[in-house]
């Protein structure tokens, strides 16, 4: 099995509702994305998949859709306050943790055509949350 790993870094903010510790506030992260693609054999080049590629299809759309933005449940109730100040946010169906922006990630470079095997989300240097198919 061969892999490639393309790693992005992106700014965001985001708060977890129902939740009691410090995240429960609006804070932000310089989150690090590394994002794993596999195959069985490689391409004509002898690769798995360009680097520029995955550059192009997801570091593209983060930028576009996520990076310094909040990310936010869509039943939080700061989002019309959001509105109000012309504030860019992206919504989600539930809590925005690590976990929850890894397989978002994830379901959009695999609805992209991307052999995706891992998304990994950094949000300190020290953790991590991953999703995988």
């Amino acid at each position: 099995m061969y892999k490639v790993t393309r790693e992005i870094h992106f700014c965001y903010g985001h708060r977890l509702l129902n939740y009691e510790g410090k995240c429960r506030n609006l804070h932000g992260h310089n989150g690090k994305v590394e994002i794993d693609l596999f195959s069985e054999s490689l391409d004509s080049l002898g690769m798995v998949r360009d680097f520029g590629d995955i550059k192009a299809i997801v570091q593209t759309w983060i930028d576009d859709e996520l990076d310094h933005k909040m990310i936010l449940c869509r039943r939080d109730p700061i989002i019309p306050s959001l509105d109000q100040f012309k504030q860019p946010y992206y919504l989600i169906d539930e809590n925005p943790t690590a976990e929850a922006i890894s397989k978002l990630i994830y379901d959009y470079a695999v609805s992209r055509g991307l052999p995706v095997s891992e998304v990994r989300i950094w949000e300190t240097p020290n953790s991590c949350a991953s999703y995988g198919g």
